[in-house]
């Protein structure tokens, strides 16, 4: 038998209106007890304590520091031409990757 907390009358409205779903198309007896079940899973994962950081078993790494917010000097127009032979007019020429048509 069930001990947790059923949903009202209110509760199951709100449900009904957020999944797009109308009382006259949908058994609201099978849904409620449907709903009480998820509300009662919900209470048994409560019980277990999640009060431990799931990162902790990762190792720290420097990925998830960003580099300083700083203004450096481009390279200028000339040693960009030297890169490639096709810079022109301030842009690359880059091989086609759309398909025909589009």
């Amino acid at each position: 038998m069930t001990t947790y907390k059923t949903i009202d009358e209110s509760t199951l409205e709100k449900l009904l209106y957020l999944s797009r779903l109308s009382p006259e198309s949908t058994n609201l007896t099978i849904l409620r007890k449907q709903v009480d079940d998820i509300v009662g899973y919900f209470e048994i994962l409560s019980k277990y304590d999640d009060s431990e950081n799931p990162y902790d078993a990762y190792p720290s790494t420097e990925a998830d520091k960003l580099r300083e917010d700083e203004i450096v000097t481009g390279l200028d127009v000339s040693n960009v031409k030297k890169i490639s032979k096709d810079f022109m007019d301030g842009y690359f020429q880059v091989p086609k990757v759309l398909g025909e048509g589009a």
